[in-house]
């Protein structure tokens, strides 16, 4: 094999050894000798070229932002490959390319080190932000919280919590613990309301439960009775309202027994009534034609009469008795006006015969007479002298005494 200068970063000589230029001089890089100058050589180019291809993707991996340590731990591998390597080509260049690449790696890990450190800030903002909800829900009022809503709520938090710890970048050991204790005391401060209010509200059921055992007792002894068991159980039912609640389920098995005391009593009321409206159906006949009577004493003028007609009427009513009960109001409204009537007459009667009033009436009706004889008078001269002014103003004068005097007659 003759030496050859085949290419400008190495050559082979006569004994098929492989040399590659480095600056001023060359390196022996290794022997092809069963091959051709040319196959000697582009064995070890190709050597060459796979490192410039590792070169190449390493420097893809940093534009693309890789971890900086890796593309660092990459580009140290590769220096030691590169420098004596057994490879033809500007090994130069890939030194200096991964010179820069070390540069960029320094640029890259500021980058990645300030993006970290911003992630990290971020990490703790929304994990302060669940401690917070967390927080938030814990300092509600027990009396007025909706637990079944505040209990989902933290249950969403605490999946959210775990979650972005799963997920999420990882934060200094003091912050997470921290947060991780304010968590677990808001967790603990609403498990410990939720019991306390659920155990308040137990005995506050179990009390009202005894009461309202107790209304029911009454309440059912007073089945016996009938018709007459019907006050007390109004009262009983107005304690019952005032009792309170002791729970759905209790409360629909407590009102079911309440209500069948309470129907059972207005049931034999029934019974009474029914029978009273059949017994008073003829009193109500007898009082309806009482009021044909007394009717039309609303159109009566005649004080003494309308008076001596009502009385007589209200004696018999009274004889009468009672009517159905569905009936009561409508006869006894009825009633009620034909004596509003009557009472009305006397009180007109009163005040035209009332003395006082009477008096000044009598003495006023003297001025107004003494005044239009006057006002005659002053007419008559006016008549006569011919002044229409004067006349028009007495005659106007004398017209209103005159309509005063008639109001008072």
């Amino acid at each position: 094999m003759a030496t050859t200068d085949q290419q400008p970063w190495g050559r082979v000589d006569e004994t098929g050894t492989v040399f590659v230029r480095e600056g001023e001089g060359e390196r022996a890089v290794g022997q092809y000798p069963d091959g051709s100058a040319e196959e000697a050589l582009a064995y070890f180019e190709r050597k060459y070229t796979d490192l410039a291809g590792q070169v190449g993707l390493l420097e893809q991996r940093a534009r693309r932002g890789a971890p900086a340590s890796d593309i660092a731990k990459a580009v140290s591998s590769l220096r030691e490959n590169v420098s004596g390597a057994n490879a033809v080509g500007d090994l130069a260049a890939l030194a200096a390319r991964l010179d820069k690449l070390g540069g960029a790696v320094e640029e890259l890990t500021e980058q990645q080190s300030a993006e970290a450190k911003a992630q990290v800030e971020e990490a703790i903002a929304e994990r302060t932000a669940i401690v917070v909800e967390a927080e938030a829900l814990a300092a509600e009022d027990p009396a007025r919280t909706q637990w079944k809503q505040t209990t989902s709520a933290l249950d969403a938090l605490f999946t959210r919590w775990q979650t972005h710890q799963h997920e999420g970048p990882r934060i200094p050991k003091n912050e997470a613990n921290e947060l991780w204790k304010r968590f677990r005391a808001a967790r603990s401060t609403i498990e410990h309301n939720r019991k306390a209010f659920f155990a308040d509200l137990d005995n506050q059921h179990r009390d009202v439960r005894s009461r309202k055992t107790a209304l029911i007792e009454q309440a059912e002894a007073l089945i016996p009775r009938g018709a007459d068991g019907v006050p007390e159980y109004r009262q009983l039912l107005d304690q019952w309202k005032q009792a309170g609640r002791a729970g759905k389920r209790n409360d629909d098995a407590l009102w079911a027994r309440f209500k069948a005391a309470g129907d059972a009593i207005y049931g034999a009321k029934a019974e009474v009534d029914a029978r009273d409206n059949e017994e008073f159906a003829g009193n109500l006949e007898l009082k309806l034609a009482l009021l044909e009577e007394a009717e039309p004493l609303l159109t009566a003028t005649n004080r003494e009469s309308a008076r001596a007609t009502l009385l007589s009427i209200q004696q018999r009513w009274d004889e009468i008795g009672k009517v159905p009960r569905d009936q009561v109001r409508v006869v006894e409204d009825r009633l009620r006006k034909v004596e509003a009537a009557v009472r009305k007459l006397d009180e007109q009667h009163w005040e035209r015969n009332n003395p006082e009033k009477k008096a000044r009436s009598e003495g006023l009706a003297s001025q107004l007479t003494a005044a239009i004889a006057k006002l005659q008078e002053e007419l008559d001269e006016a008549k006569a002298s011919g002044d229409a002014a004067k006349v028009k103003e007495a005659q106007e004068a004398l017209d209103a005494r005159k309509i005063w005097l008639d109001a008072l007659g």
